[in-house]
């Protein structure tokens, strides 16, 4: 049975990212929407962090102002472009607004605010889990460390944590928020 170009256009993108899996060629894929001026860092360590072999994951820690950000965003619209879209990012509250625009306007990547407030409303909507839609799920510390099992439950693609450093010495039982999210992410 012939198949159509519909369906002859779907395999040969499958086979793109498939053959893509090593080098620069592999980010070709989560640019392809991506407006965004990158700099050959920000190309080095997004491809550090997709091939890196441990798997407990990577730190992304340039100067202030060499973008972070934008590599992260790499990182995620890759994970997104290979159907890898169980994605979570942890922020402060006040980047949580910062972090859905970004994903919009430079990657074209969805992306649900969660909080007290919009878990509620989902839930009337009919959302039985939150967690489980198709978007990017952004989120604060607080809120993660609230969300404790659920965040637990879900097979996580990917979790970005920024400003990672407010949690430093998270290892210490003292430092109850570090303890609780390590324990949400990792059980």
């Amino acid at each position: 049975m012939p198949i159509t170009n519909h369906q002859a256009k779907y395999f040969a993108h499958e086979l793109t990212i498939q053959h893509a899996a090593g080098g620069v060629d592999r980010l070709s894929q989560s640019l392809f929407d991506a407006s965004v001026d990158l700099n050959p860092h920000q190309i080095n360590a997004a491809l550090f962090a997709l091939n890196n072999p441990l798997s407990q994951g990577v730190v992304l820690a340039d100067e202030v102002g060499l973008g972070k950000t934008i590599e992260a965003g790499l990182v995620l619209s890759q994970y997104w472009a290979e159907r890898r879209r169980k994605l979570l990012i942890i922020c402060p509250a006040s980047l949580r607004r910062q972090w859905a625009q970004e994903l919009l306007d430079k990657f074209n990547l969805p992306s649900q605010i969660l909080d007290a407030k919009t878990w509620k409303n989902l839930q009337k909507e009919g959302v039985y889990n939150p967690l489980a839609d198709k978007k990017v799920v952004i989120m604060s510390y607080h809120y993660a460390a609230r969300l404790e099992e659920q965040l637990l439950i879900e097979p996580w693609d990917l979790v970005v944590v920024d400003e990672a450093h407010k949690l430093r010495n998270a290892h210490r039982p003292s430092n109850k928020m570090g303890q609780l999210l390590k324990r949400a992410l990792y059980g």
